[in-house]
């Protein structure tokens, strides 16, 4: 009971504050004081629309990030998976990323891949003859997703990896011996066993990819006109730079009900490879 209570008091008690300021018109540099809205907050949050280009930009990048990462992370796993001198280490290294803090991962990409004049993406176009591109300033979306996904595509591979060991060896064998390819195996065989693991990785990727933060703040800073702001980042600037509090919260509550929207199919795909025991 008092870890129960614990728990309830720190996940629980912000959201019914957050809840509770977002019925109140609150700015903090407002002359006004603060006084009952009700739902105006949230009305006001639908007819935005930079809010609703925050959640188009959300969905876009997220499913993006999710795609390229899943991309990333099977390639690397089945480079992964078969037997080579040094593979250990090669796997220690491929999941790295994963473990970088997300804004040295943002700084790091910033200064030494997009920068035109010191990046290597910007030697790279250069020498090809396209000229020093400045990634983060044509491109600010697409470099927040290669940044984002390339951190991510690590996860991928971890769950990935792990799902391709628990395929039998029998079953590749017996493919085999009946003269199936290795791309027939892959995906006659292979990928319907994975089948739960790509949903769970999309999944839970997706909820914390919903969240990202440090490489928009780090990389745009949300432009160039909002072409880059998410929802979470857009409640950031209602809050810490509008300064208004009742309407970032509602911005929150909603960004937390699209939350929960993909927590649930996330605990019934993992509750389903649990019984499955990892089998499709």
């Amino acid at each position: 009971m008092p870890a129960l209570l614990v728990v309830i008091a720190v996940t629980q008690a912000p959201f019914f504050i957050t809840a509770y300021y977002s019925l109140f018109r609150w700015n903090l540099v407002s002359t006004s004081a603060r006084r009952f809205v009700g739902i105006k907050n949230y009305v006001d949050a639908i007819s935005d629309p930079v809010f609703l280009k925050a959640i188009g930009n959300t969905a876009f990048m997220t499913i993006s990030i999710v795609i390229g990462a899943i991309a990333v992370g099977t390639l690397l796993a089945l480079g992964l998976q078969r037997s080579f001198r040094g593979r250990a280490i090669a796997r220690t290294l491929a999941i790295t990323p994963f473990f970088v803090m997300p804004v040295a991962a943002a700084l790091f990409w910033k200064a030494g891949l997009f920068d035109p004049t010191f990046g290597l993406l910007g030697w790279s176009t250069s020498a090809l003859g396209m000229g020093r591109i400045n990634w983060v300033s044509e491109y600010p979306r697409l470099s927040i997703i290669i940044l984002t996904a390339w951190q991510w595509s690590s996860f991928a591979l971890l769950i990935l990896l792990a799902g391709m060991q628990s395929f039998p060896v029998e079953v590749t064998e017996a493919a085999s011996i009946d003269g199936a390819g290795r791309w027939i195996t892959f995906r006659r065989l292979m990928l319907p066993h994975l089948r739960p693991f790509f949903e769970l990785t999309a999944l839970l990727a997706s909820m914390y990819v919903l969240e990202n933060f440090a490489a928009i703040v780090t990389l745009t800073s949300g432009g160039p006109a909002y072409a880059t702001t998410n929802l979470s980042y857009y409640v950031y600037l209602e809050a810490f730079s509008a300064f208004d509090l009742g309407q970032a919260s509602a911005y929150g509550v909603i960004t937390l009900a699209i939350a929960i929207a993909l927590v649930m199919p996330m605990l019934k795909v993992v509750a389903g490879i649990f019984k499955s025991g990892g089998r499709a």
